[in-house]
């Protein structure tokens, strides 16, 4: 088998030093405290700090030392939940992985689809509450809840792309 590399994809491997390394794991140790795969975390913590425009999931079981379905699993979970984004390159068949430059806002997005859903799943369970009184006040106030938390979504994420847009680009975080 001929290995291909994409013209825009540094032909040499990609290595992580000790620091790095560091970084992932802790990044990963770090994610788990949402109640999320430590796979995932180690994931989206090494596409964070690799300066590549994307790397291979074959890359990131190497990088990882972690089996390909490890990789397959927590990048499948993370491109579904917003934080990971799937990227293509014509005439190539192996599978590339990239996180955009606002991580953090693109899981926003995401997130207010999975509420659009669960209000939606949320409504099918109205439907067949009928009248008992328990269930219907429950099923509604999840509704409510749903619908208010996507809204309040709406503004976070414009709250959020006003502040990143005055920070400078240093880092610092003072505008």
């Amino acid at each position: 088998m001929t290995s291909h590399t994409p013209a825009d994809q540094p032909s040499d491997e990609p290595t992580l030093d000790a620091a790095a390394e560091h970084f992932v794991e802790q990044f990963a140790l770090t994610w788990t405290a949402s109640h999320s795969p430590r796979m995932e975390g180690r994931i989206v913590g090494l596409l964070m700090i690799v300066d590549r425009p994307y790397l291979s999931s074959q890359q990131i079981a190497h990088l990882l030392k972690a089996s390909a379905g490890a990789v397959s699993t927590g990048t499948r979970r993370l491109v579904e939940t917003g934080f990971v984004k799937r990227h293509s390159v014509l005439g190539d068949r192996q599978h590339y992985f990239r996180v955009e430059d606002d991580i953090w806002g693109s899981f926003l997005a995401g997130e207010r689809a999975y509420l659009g859903h669960l209000g939606r799943v949320i409504d099918d369970g109205l439907a067949i509450a009928g009248d008992a009184e328990g269930p219907h006040k429950r099923l509604v106030n999840a509704r409510n809840y749903m619908e208010w938390l996507a809204g309040y979504h709406r503004k976070m994420l414009a709250d959020w792309e006003a502040y990143r847009d005055a920070q400078p680009a240093d880092g610092t975080g003072e505008p």
